[in-house]
């Protein structure tokens, strides 16, 4: 995947565009992740022994990663990869060009 854990990422489609987050998990089979504060549901929780009043929480879901583009310097940027001299891959910003650490 070309979005890692850490990544800060802008939303750019669906209700939550334009909002700004930190990738917390990625889902590479699913081919999603996970962003702090965003795509926030409701869910219904039953009474339990760790929560015994149960009720409506709220938790993040997953966002498809095609809908999200990777903060480079502020702004949002495709994401190549080129090989180094001493033969590593690093992911670079197809915008400027420059390696993202």
């Amino acid at each position: 995947m070309k979005i890692i854990k850490g990544d800060s990422v802008r939303i750019m489609t669906g209700s939550d565009k334009g909002k700004e987050g930190r990738v917390l998990k990625s889902y590479p089979v699913r081919n999603k992740i996970l962003i702090e504060g965003i795509n926030i549901v409701k869910k219904h929780v039953r009474p339990s022994q760790d929560n015994p009043q149960g009720g409506i929480t709220e938790k993040e879901m997953p966002v498809d990663i095609s809908n999200v583009a990777l903060l480079f310097n502020g702004e949002p940027t495709k994401v190549g990869y080129k090989t180094l001299d001493d033969n590593k891959k690093v992911r670079i910003s197809k915008k400027t060009g420059e390696v993202i650490q």
